[in-house]
């Protein structure tokens, strides 16, 4: 191969009770990286597509451009040149792993094209490393799901500690995505440092209920322990009408819903893809209700992660 068109999907992160442990994987939106060889060393960022000249054409400022660059280091590929075009099918700052997609597209893409010399998953720490340049820290509950499919527990950053749970096949997620952004930075820095000892406990009680439903399968549980009563509360402020928004999910047969990563982005999950879609219906009116457009997106959960598109 002298080229290769990579597809890699949004994520959602937390999954309301798992701050930066919890994430799952959907079918759409996501990220396309074209990656080709190249006869000058080092990678070199053709054009960005979708993006409307927002992200850094550089590559070790971009989220995608580091990640191969880190890759090619480890790998001991310095040698190797690649030219890469990145097609952007997601707002920036929405709350739907924007950034790690691109990273996962872009390094999970070099691999295929050197012969697959890493398992996929030996390809987290390089994604992550795309994370850092977006937001300042190299977390992996949005590249995690991206990269391996379905959802993922981040069990432990040193060592990293990644686990992927099976989850029911008719279980269905509803992203809708209003005409708003939030800074991830910005999402971080509001939240507090330390947290009393009992939301602590109710906190560990909700995250384990929710393995456990989605394990069993048990969608009363699951839906029980959608509940975050540390970090919602507080991101919840920066998103217009959420409390009226996530009502409207309830309202109409959504097992939980909560904030997608930092933000504006909100999920649901549902027992099938009939009532998601109502979800996101219901959702999508109370926005509207105060004049805030968006747009929904409704799968079932991604369990395959990065998919080749073509290559040549």
């Amino acid at each position: 191969m002298n080229e290769i068109r990579v597809f890699a999907p949004a994520t959602v992160a937390n999954v309301a009770c798992g701050f930066d442990i919890f994430g799952f994987a959907v079918d759409q939106p996501g990220d396309e990286v074209l990656l080709r060889f190249s006869d000058e060393p080092g990678v070199r960022i053709i054009d960005i597509i979708g993006d409307d000249g927002r992200l850094p054409r550089e590559a070790a400022r971009n989220t995608a451009g580091i990640a191969i660059q880190v890759f090619l280091k480890k790998i001991g590929r310095t040698d190797v040149g690649f030219e890469m075009v990145l097609t952007k099918h997601m707002p920036l700052g929405s709350g739907l792993g924007s950034s790690a997609a691109s990273a996962v597209a872009g390094v999970f893409a070099a691999n295929e094209l050197l012969g697959r010399p890493l398992e996929t998953i030996d390809l987290l720490p390089f994604a992550m490393e795309g994370e850092r340049v977006a937001c300042g820290s190299a977390h992996a509950d949005n590249v995690g799901p991206s990269l391996l499919g379905g959802f993922v527990v981040v069990r432990c950053y040193s060592p990293l500690d990644v686990i992927k749970i099976e989850t029911p096949a008719s279980l269905f997620a509803t992203l809708v995505h209003p005409d708003v952004e939030v800074n991830t930075k910005d999402a971080r820095f509001i939240l507090k440092n330390e947290v009393s000892l009992k939301n602590a406990i109710t906190q560990m009680g909700n995250v384990a209920g929710l393995i456990a439903g989605l394990t069993k399968p048990d969608y009363d549980l699951i839906g029980r322990s959608m509940v975050d009563v540390i970090i919602e509360p507080v991101r919840s402020i920066l998103i217009p009408e959420f409390n009226e928004v996530k009502q409207a999910a309830l309202d109409n047969g959504a097992l939980g819903c909560s904030i997608s990563g930092s933000g504006p982005s909100m999920f649901a999950l549902s027992r099938d893809a009939e009532t998601a879609q109502r979800v996101g219906q219901g959702m999508q009116q109370a926005f509207l209700s105060v004049g805030i457009t968006s747009d929904v997106y409704v799968s079932a959960i991604n369990t395959v992660g990065p998919r080749v598109l073509s290559a040549e």
